[in-house]
């Protein structure tokens, strides 16, 4: 039997040590013989465990756990011991497929090659896992919004870099779309951590210096000599000759997205309801680009809908935030439990799978929960006598 007590640092305030109730809860048993593996050849097991795991009762406990200590402490001791180092190495080969993809657009062909078939390998090396999700439960995976989100996350760059890698030629709508979702799975790596964090994105955009000598690729939609107004001399009759040309010289303002700052001070001048700035871009022609205009507007106001209700609305209680972000986490400790491990990781590494874990909790913390519970007076006394507070 394994016996973890958890103890980040020694305690310099009364604290008492209470054991989660729940043996086996977390441990899985060290012979496959548990499970209904009778029928497979002895060779095949670990395989097929590998392919579809096991589960064992923490993977199946619901949200309502999570509210107690014990669950609290539980999910603490995992992030603690293996969650975040996983995590961490999850998100670095994630962003190791992102730099790729993204990347391969400004660079030579021969390299472009390279950048695309590590993002082909990537993009499949995370299809792998989200298929393995997806066969284990399909009914549950189906439930959960956020697997539709990573699967476009690793799908969509995946086959655009195939397209891109056999025909030498990329579809701008299709790139952009695909590095908006990957952009917004990243950002979604945040959410394991209670301070968020800082928000930022990576955006290459084209240079805010413009030469008057070279005009660059005019048939370029995002290039400002291509945007910038343009005047022909007519004639009487009122025919126009297009071989005297008189432009205007292009200027920051020109294309507000040509760097990341502008780009800020355009979205909020969107916001204010003024849409000139894209009136240098056709709607017929930019499809895409209407679709995610139209997509940031319902998503902005949205969010600001609920976050004004949120604020106002005062029956909400201070602790479902937490408790929302510790289930979260419980997810995240799950799919890595069950996808993320070898079938003899969970069954021989007892240091992080124990069959019972102990922790600590302050006095003066423990006083506090027993006044919020509804406890009658007489159980609530005999309790404090056998904790001796």
């Amino acid at each position: 039997m394994c016996m973890i007590l958890i103890q980040r640092s020694k305690p310099t305030k009364p604290t008492l040590s209470f054991l989660i109730p729940f043996p086996y809860y977390t441990s899985y048993p060290y012979s496959y013989s548990t499970f209904s593996y009778k029928k497979l050849p002895e060779w095949s097991i670990p395989l097929f465990d590998f392919l579809i795991p096991q589960s064992n009762p923490f993977i199946k406990a619901n949200n309502e756990f999570y509210k107690t200590w014990n669950g609290k402490a539980l999910i603490n001791f995992k992030w603690r011991v293996y969650g975040k180092y996983y995590y961490i190495t999850i998100w670095l080969i994630y962003t190791i497929f992102l730099y790729s993809f993204i990347v391969a657009s400004s660079e030579d062909e021969e390299t472009r090659n390279y950048f695309l078939l590590m993002s082909i390998f990537l993009g499949c090396f995370h299809l792998l896992f989200e298929f393995r999700q997806f066969i284990w439960n399909p009914y549950r995976w189906l439930l959960n919004f956020w697997n539709f989100i990573d699967l476009g996350a690793y799908l969509l760059p995946t086959v655009t870099s195939i397209i891109w890698y056999k025909n030498g030629v990329i579809n701008p709508s299709l790139y952009s779309i695909s590095c908006l979702i990957l952009e917004m799975k990243f950002i979604l790596f945040l959410r394991a951590f209670e301070p968020f964090g800082v928000y930022f994105a990576i955006i290459l955009g084209p240079t805010s210096y413009f030469s008057e000598d070279n005009l660059g690729n005019l048939t370029e939609p995002n290039n400002p000599w291509s945007l910038t107004d343009k005047y022909y001399q007519v004639d009487r009759d009122g025919n126009i000759n297009k071989n005297m040309t008189i432009y205007k010289v292009p200027d920051n303002y020109t294309n507000l997205f040509s760097n990341y700052a502008n780009s800020l001070l355009a979205m909020s001048i969107f916001l204010t309801g003024d849409g000139s700035i894209f009136n240098k871009w056709s709607p017929k022609d930019n499809i895409i680009m209407i679709i995610l205009m139209l997509l940031y507007s319902f998503i902005i106001v949205i969010f600001l809908m609920n976050l004004l209700i949120g604020l106002l609305n005062m029956a909400i209680e201070a602790d479902n935030d937490r408790l929302n972000y510790i289930a979260q986490k419980a997810e995240i400790l799950k799919e890595i439990e069950l996808f993320y491990f070898l079938p003899n990781q969970k069954r021989r590494w007892k240091s992080w799978f124990p069959e019972t874990i102990y922790y600590y909790a302050e006095v003066n913390e423990v006083k506090k929960f027993m006044d919020k519970e509804t406890i009658d007076s007489e159980t609530k006394k005999k309790l404090l006598n056998i904790i001796r507070i």
